[in-house]
C-alpha cells in the first residue's frame, strides 16, 4: 500500500516539475523572441506562433498536473472506481 501511493505521489510529482520548468522556458525563449521580433521586423509580430502553439503544450502540462490528476487508464484508477461503486451500491 505504501509504495504504491508513494508511486502515484512521485508520478504527480514529477508532471507538476514538468509543468514549472515548460512553463519557465515559455517564458524565458518567448521574451527573447518578442524582443528579437520588435527589433527586427516589428511589422510582422511572427513571435505569436510560438506564443500560441508552445502555450498549448504549457496549459496541457497544467491540466495534467493540476486538472486530470489521475491516469484513467491506470489499475489503481480503475480500483478505487470500482470500490467506489461497490460503496454506493451497499448505501
Amino acid at each position: 500500500m505504501y509504495d504504491s501511493l508513494r508511486s502515484r505521489a512521485e508520478q504527480r510529482v514529477d508532471k507538476k516539475i514538468k509543468f514549472y520548468r515548460n512553463l519557465k522556458a515559455y517564458i524565458i525563449v518567448n521574451a527573447i523572441l518578442a524582443i528579437i521580433n520588435g527589433l527586427f521586423s516589428p511589422d510582422f509580430w511572427w513571435v505569436l506562433f510560438p506564443v500560441f502553439f508552445w502555450g498549448i503544450g504549457v496549459i496541457s502540462d497544467f491540466l495534467k498536473a493540476y486538472v486530470f490528476i489521475d491516469n484513467f487508464d491506470s489499475e489503481d484508477y480503475r480500483e478505487r472506481k470500482i470500490q467506489e461503486e461497490m460503496e454506493k451500491l451497499r448505501n
